[in-house]
């Protein structure tokens, strides 16, 4: 096996065409250089330099390892390199998650500023529901994951987790409803009213919740899973529904949105990445940027929905 650092003096020597020449560049001694130099032409198995009183001269072998030795030092030159740029947070990647809702506004502003601030990494995007991206990050495949499911968290081995923000849902009404004016709208006001929601989700059990809180069993007549379609009933004026505030960028304009107070029903999100092992530089100024943008979103929210509150932040 070839000693780099030999390769390093044979280089020199190549380069500066004598040893006292190379021991000067290197900080050696001329005979440290003629040790290295012997001691390398053994590992090889061949003569590398020829030596004269007119200087030296390399052999064809020590030409031929003069050669692969730049590459290698080359190579060895630019890993350091990298290595180095990776460790300080201006190279390398990152892979981050985020649940459908929180790619509408959290996920894209804060991905804009990470960009604008640190361009040199490569940075992933996947979509995955909670359970998806908990998995990815306790394997690694994942570095960063922006999930909201508390009970899923608490079971899951090999992630950290801390609290990213406080998300409450609003309730969205037909532009026509008589609450859509109301500032002090809560849960109880809409005991009679017709909801929309989909299958089992959070959205479905944080209203089966607050509504039980609030004393009446919600009338789910409308089953839609997907924004907009809850969206189209709404405007249609066939049933009310809740959205959570990370959502409230996907909504359009003929639906009103209310506040539900200090007890609207309410989901904490979480960032998540692996507990212990390799931790990719680039997570923590991620995780700092995520953190930003959801405190400004808390304060954007209300007006949004016309509602004088501020939404909490965690």
């Amino acid at each position: 096996m070839l000693d780099v650092r030999r390769l390093r003096v044979l280089r020199e020597v190549a380069a500066q065409g004598s040893f006292s020449a190379a021991a000067e560049a290197l900080a050696f001694t001329q005979p440290a250089v003629s040790r290295q130099i012997a001691t390398l032409e053994a590992e090889a198995g061949t003569r590398l330099v020829e030596r004269s009183a007119r200087g030296i001269r390399l052999t064809p072998a020590g030409e031929l390892l003069v050669g692969h030795a730049m590459a290698i030092l080359d190579r060895l030159a630019a890993a350091e390199s990298q290595l180095a740029a990776l460790a300080d947070g201006t190279r390398g990647r990152l892979r981050l998650a985020a649940f459908p809702s929180a790619n509408a506004t959290l996920i894209p502003l804060a991905i804009a500023a990470f960009r604008a601030d640190h361009g040199g990494i490569e940075l992933r995007l996947a979509e995955h529901v909670t359970s998806q991206a908990l998995a990815g990050v306790a394997t690694g495949e994942l570095d960063l994951a922006v999930v909201s499911s508390a009970g899923e968290l608490e079971a899951r081995e090999g992630v950290a987790c801390e609290p990213l923000m406080d998300d409450p849902h609003v309730v969205a009404l037909p532009r026509s409803h008589p609450l859509a004016e109301r500032d002090d709208l809560t849960l109880a006001d809409l005991r009679d009213e017709t909801w929309i929601e989909g299958r089992p989700s959070e959205c479905t059990n944080a209203l089966l919740a607050a509504a039980a809180r609030a004393g009446f069993e919600p009338r789910i007549a409308f089953e839609a899973a997907q924004w907009l379609g809850k969206q189209g009933l709404v405007a249609a004026g066939v049933g009310v529904t809740l959205i959570p505030s990370v959502a409230l960028a996907t909504v359009r304009d003929d639906i009103a949105l209310r506040s539900l107070g200090d007890a609207a029903p309410t989901r904490r999100i979480w960032l998540a990445r692996q507990d212990g092992g390799y931790v990719a530089p680039a997570v923590a100024p991620m995780a700092a940027i995520l953190h930003r943008v959801a405190q400004e979103h808390c304060f954007t929210c209300d007006a949004m929905v016309g509602a004088p509150r501020a939404l909490s932040s965690a």
